[in-house]
């Protein structure tokens, strides 16, 4: 029997629109993070003209929340983030780092999209600090603390010349970010054949950095959106130490093939447990969210056991 490397909970899916104490028609593509001993998630939501806000829910377990009765972080209506947030906030990630909660999103308006950093304590008030890139820019996630004294990122920008591919870059303040590379590519008639992107914010291990992120196949039915695992250098993440030739995770419960957007399984995030587990979230089909747990150890292993080319 082939091994499943995460585990899917077994009331999935754990939180829908009904699970909204405010109008919304979506809810997927979360971040997730632990804060004073409860899960603090903030979730994606389509509303009904198609754009999107981030709405926030809290849970002791991981597993079973509960929805604020306000959203968490709507389109800012001040400049200079209200020109390029003005259709919609989209797919947080969360990061600790230094005693704070660093959150990048998707900002979305007429000049594309472009990736917002704001900041929280406390997830009651929440700051935003600038735009970290240009257009047209998805899926970045920083690194939980420095690493030589930098901080560093990883996303995914859009090119005709090296398509949908994980770069990764480098700060000294988290807003002015240089010395980019391009570190891991999709793979031809792969599973990620089509794109990949950084999914959950990397999660440090003994052998490296755990990176966990999304791959997309083409098929005469449309794109299929999959998890694999990446291992990165811990002293020097830019360089890949090996990715999984298979894949983690795939659509395959009845809310993952059917919603929104047929076939995904999407993740934002992944809490790492003091017993070597992790919780992994996803948005399936772009419509609901869904958890599992993984082994941590089983994924490094994986990795490193059964790799593929890293571009």
């Amino acid at each position: 029997m082939k091994k499943e490397f995460v585990q899917r909970y077994a009331k999935n899916p754990i939180l829908t629109k009904e699970d909204v104490p405010y109008k919304v028609e979506t809810v997927h593509n979360a971040g997730v993070v632990k804060h004073n001993g409860k899960y603090i998630m903030i979730f994606r939501s389509h509303l009904d003209t198609g754009r999107s806000i981030i709405g926030l829910a809290e849970s002791d377990d991981g597993f079973n929340f509960t929805v604020a009765p306000e959203p968490f972080m709507t389109p800012a209506k001040e400049k200079p983030f209200s020109e390029y947030e003005a259709y919609g906030v989209e797919d947080p990630r969360i990061t600790p780092l230094e005693g704070e909660y660093y959150i990048t999103y998707s900002a979305y308006s007429k000049h594309g999209v472009r990736i917002g950093l704001a900041k929280t304590k406390d997830f009651k008030n929440v700051e935003r600090i600038a735009f970290i890139t240009q257009a047209d820019y998805r899926n970045t996630v920083i690194f939980p603390e420095k690493i030589n004294g930098e901080y560093v990122k990883m996303d995914r920008p859009h090119s005709d010349i090296s398509p949908w591919a994980i770069w990764i870059s480098f700060s000294p303040d988290l807003v002015h970010w240089g010395r980019s590379e391009l570190i891991i590519k999709p793979v031809t008639y792969h599973w990620d054949e089509m794109k990949i992107g950084p999914g959950a914010p990397p999660i440090k291990t003994d052998r490296g950095w755990l990176n966990i992120y999304h791959g997309v196949f083409p098929t005469m039915d449309g794109s299929v959106y999959r998890l694999g695992a990446a291992l990165h250098k811990l002293d020097n993440p830019a360089e890949v130490i090996a990715v999984s030739d298979r894949w983690i995770l795939t659509p395959q419960a009845p809310w993952e093939l059917v919603g929104y957007v047929h076939n995904v399984v999407f993740t934002c995030a992944a809490v790492p447990e003091e017993d070597g587990t992790l919780k992994l979230y996803w948005g399936a089909a772009d419509k609901v969210m869904c958890a599992g747990t993984a082994i941590i150890e089983e994924l490094v292993d994986l990795c490193l056991s059964s790799p593929r080319e890293a571009k």
